[in-house]
């Protein structure tokens, strides 16, 4: 908290690894702000290209050099304290501040900062909050953790005083934050490779909980996140959900396969009529919690359901990559078992002859620590394929395997490589069928080789 007066004391800012996708939104924020950026990054991307337009400087490469004229460097918690960017730095005596750092710094200079925090839905949340906001006319700033096709990136800077922002949990990122307004969608059982329990979970969203300044926005029928913020004093609590009891609740009204539409009541009396057009209790709640914020910050009923009704996804958020010859594919983030199980739960109520899941385990240790629960929410699909496990930044000390986990599930089969899960999923899936890969890592290339596969056959079909 110690540097939140730094911006005021500089104007030159480089960032090391700009292109990533939390840094891009930070690097726009501050630009539009006055300040003199330039950036470095080793891949080329959609961002980067996106940074350029704004006449950025962009070095392919870290070197020392790079950070010459620079008052202040930013780097992504996936470089190394070695990098020599950084080495340069901190003999030089500038100071360096990891990207959540400067986040918790630029949403202080907002004074309406809304956070949305939770283990499942934050970038949906973040995504949905933001096109309804902006469609109402309230020209919020922004940064998303994923593509919002409304925006065409992952964040928009606005002239009001409104940001709204992903807080992410793992290794307690979102303690640097100090929002005026918290939501917390929901707090399971994940990164235990850090927190170790879910207990030592909850008591990080109860520190996250009081230091937020003025509202909190909670699952009330989540049992986890009601234990996070019992007892905390400050700000203002509002509870959202299905149960009837909570300040905002959901009135379901009959599923007719796809559609999700429902009665959002405040204080037992109806709201808003909101119909939305993507798929899934899980996204209710996403869409409930959006609605109670805007409904907070003086948004009207009726922009609320068209804004959320004009939100059609994220993307890697069931997103829809093609029909070919009656066969869907789609492709989605889902890394938990309770994100899979939402996702495939919604793939069932929009009523496809069969739904083949191809699955990439993200981590040894979710793998390990989480294998029955993967082992129920993939027993919902009709089929299921696993690719390799996903290491990220972990070494196999959990002695775990993809065979493990497709023991425990009837039917299901590994494969090692993407190409032959596209030619297995394109030989076997029929006219009414859904083909859909989940993942946190980089699966999505499988699902976009079977689109090419589906392309390249329909000249001859």
């Amino acid at each position: 908290m110690e540097h939140t007066d730094l911006l005021d004391r500089v104007t030159r800012i480089h960032f090391v690894g700009i292109g990533g996708s939390g840094m891009c939104p930070l690097a726009e924020i501050l630009h539009h702000d006055g300040f003199l950026l330039t950036g470095s990054d080793v891949n080329e991307s959609d961002t980067l290209a996106r940074i350029r337009s704004y006449g950025i400087p962009v070095f392919m490469g870290h070197r020392a050099e790079n950070i010459n004229g620079a008052e202040l460097v930013v780097y992504t918690a996936a470089v190394k304290q070695e990098n020599p960017e950084l080495a340069a730095a901190r003999e030089k005596g500038i100071p360096t501040l990891e990207r959540s750092v400067m986040l918790g710094i630029v949403t202080r200079r907002y004074r309406n900062a809304v956070a949305i925090s939770g283990t499942h839905g934050k970038t949906t949340t973040t995504a949905m909050l933001t096109q309804l906001l902006t469609l109402a006319g309230a020209d919020p700033t922004a940064i998303i953790g994923g593509k919002l096709p409304f925006l065409n990136g992952n964040s928009r800077v606005g002239r009001s005083e409104t940001i709204v922002c992903e807080a992410c949990e793992y290794v307690d990122t979102f303690l640097q934050l100090t929002p005026a307004v918290s939501v917390i969608l929901n707090i399971d059982a994940d990164h235990l490779d850090y927190f170790g329990t879910v207990e030592r979970i909850i008591r990080s969203f109860r520190q996250f909980a009081r230091q937020t300044t003025g509202l909190l926005v909670v699952n009330g029928d989540d049992e986890n996140a009601i234990a996070a913020v019992r007892g905390v004093e400050g700000p203002r609590l509002l509870t959202f959900g299905f149960g009837q009891q909570n300040d905002y609740a959901v009135r379901e009204r009959e599923p007719d396969g796809a559609d999700c539409s429902f009665t959002l009541a405040r204080q037992g009396e109806p709201l808003a009529e909101i119909s939305l057009s993507v798929p899934g209790r899980h996204n209710i709640l996403n869409a409930a919690a959006a609605a109670a914020v805007a409904d907070q910050m003086g948004v009207p009923p009726e922009q609320i359901a068209q804004g959320l009704h004009a939100f059609t996804g994220v993307h890697r958020r069931f997103e829809i990559l093609g029909r070919f010859g009656g066969v869907t594919v789609a492709d989605d983030f889902a890394h938990h078992p309770t994100e899979l199980a939402a996702t495939l739960a919604a793939a069932r109520q929009m009523r496809f002859r069969q739904i083949w899941a191809i699955f990439q385990p993200h981590t040894y240790s979710r793998t390990a620590l989480l294998m029955d629960d993967f082992a129920k929410a993939l027993s919902i699909p009709d089929h299921v394929v696993l690719t390799e496990i996903l290491a990220v930044r972990e070494t196999n000390t959990y002695q775990v395997s993809s065979a493990d986990l497709a023991a425990k599930i009837p039917g299901s089969l590994c494969l090692p490589s993407f190409e032959e899960i596209a030619s297995y999923a394109v030989a076997h899936a029929q006219p009414g069928d859904l083909i859909l890969t989940l993942g946190g890592g980089d699966i999505y290339k499988c699902a976009n080789r079977i689109v090419e596969k589906y392309r390249a056959a329909a000249p001859r079909a």
